[in-house]
């Protein structure tokens, strides 16, 4: 019943809320004698932690991890793995003024309904700073996916209605953005700088490309590979839609189009991203997620209090203008995790 938790046979649980005492996870199903360190998570961290430049939450959390249970002398132990992340930065006082009323966009009103209670604080559980545990633990799994020659690579394609136009692998983590084209990146930023002026936010779109992925993952029919993506990936508060290839493009394209054939060396397009009947095929897994505009924005919006009664609303606080960069290591993480268990679930099913 309870959703804190996911995966199979590498499964984790998050806990935490925004503002209270820490967030972090436990993971499940970890390879024993895989060397890993603190810091080896601390790099995936340091991505995803706010305050990297003017377009995101000022809040100075370091997100320092430490390591509970499950290692020993720098390798797993096989048993489960806590991380944990204490809050240092947590301003509960930001939101007195205005936790009686349903902020536009947020969980406020669906948590209530839900549980009859709600932490206020920053969206307590509902918040974006949950996903710091599931970062912490996809720097687990991203190290066991390097030894069977797996790479996650996720970054921004689209930000504030602008794309880009050319692939630099090279410059996304040497932008703002984190965005693959650092010329579109410059335009993005231009624009993004007028509308936080504006009190207002944007969205995006981010795609990641899994490589080195053998072929035969997945478990249909519920549990097909891309579903299984899909489902991590919606799982991420801010993300509204995926698409896999051509997505959806594919609406507006023949069979002949649409099909990859195949030749001696392989396929000889990859319109499915990678993926099917759920099982990948050996290519490069390509999808994109759509990314929602932050809700957080200091702009006057229309809302009604706790008794039903018109209010208006303007969200003050640290919130983030663009939340593409941050979510890209998260996209990652999610990727990560999901093919790392069905690597073992296709092991257990073959044992």
């Amino acid at each position: 019943m309870a959703g804190s938790s996911f995966g199979h046979v590498f499964r984790l649980t998050t806990f935490g809320e925004s503002h209270g005492g820490a967030v972090g996870v436990v993971v499940d199903g970890v390879t024993p004698g895989l060397e890993i360190s603190e810091q080896d998570i601390q790099t995936q961290l340091d991505r995803r932690k706010p305050g990297q430049s003017f377009i995101t939450t000022p809040r100075k959390e370091p997100d320092t991890v430490r390591i509970l249970s499950g290692i020993f002398e720098g390798r797993t132990t096989g048993t489960p793995v806590m991380l944990i992340l204490y809050n240092s930065d947590a301003d509960p006082s930001a939101y007195d003024g205005i936790k009686g009323m349903f902020r536009p966009g947020h969980a406020d009103f669906t948590y209530l309904r839900k549980y009859g209670i709600r932490d206020y604080r920053g969206s307590g559980r509902a918040s974006g700073r949950e996903t710091a545990g599931r970062v912490a633990a996809g720097a687990i799994a991203r190290k066991l996916l390097a030894r069977r020659g797996v790479e996650v690579l996720a970054y921004t394609v689209r930000a504030a209605g602008i794309q880009c136009e050319q692939f630099v692998p090279d410059q996304i983590e040497h932008n703002m953005l984190r965005a693959c084209d650092p010329d579109a990146a410059t335009r993005m930023m231009e624009r993004i700088a007028g509308i936080r002026d504006r009190e207002d936010s944007v969205g995006g779109i981010v795609e990641c490309r899994v490589r080195g992925v053998d072929p035969g993952l997945g478990e249909p029919v519920f549990d097909k590979l891309d579903a299984h993506l899909a489902h991590a990936m919606l799982s991420v508060g801010a993300v509204k839609g995926i698409e896999f290839g051509a997505g959806f493009a594919a609406a507006d394209m023949t069979g002949s189009e649409h099909n990859d054939q195949m030749r001696a060396g392989g396929f000889v397009t990859n319109n499915a991203g990678g993926i099917i009947g759920g099982i990948s095929t050996g290519t490069e897994i390509v999808f994109r997620v759509a990314v929602k505009p932050v809700s957080s924005i200091a702009r006057p919006q229309k809302t009604v209090d706790l008794d039903g009664a018109e209010q208006t609303i303007r969200t003050e606080g640290r919130h983030d203008t663009c939340i593409c960069p941050r979510l890209v290591p998260v996209i990652e993480a999610m990727a990560c995790l999901v093919i790392e268990d069905h690597y073992k679930r296709q092991a257990a099913l073959l044992a």
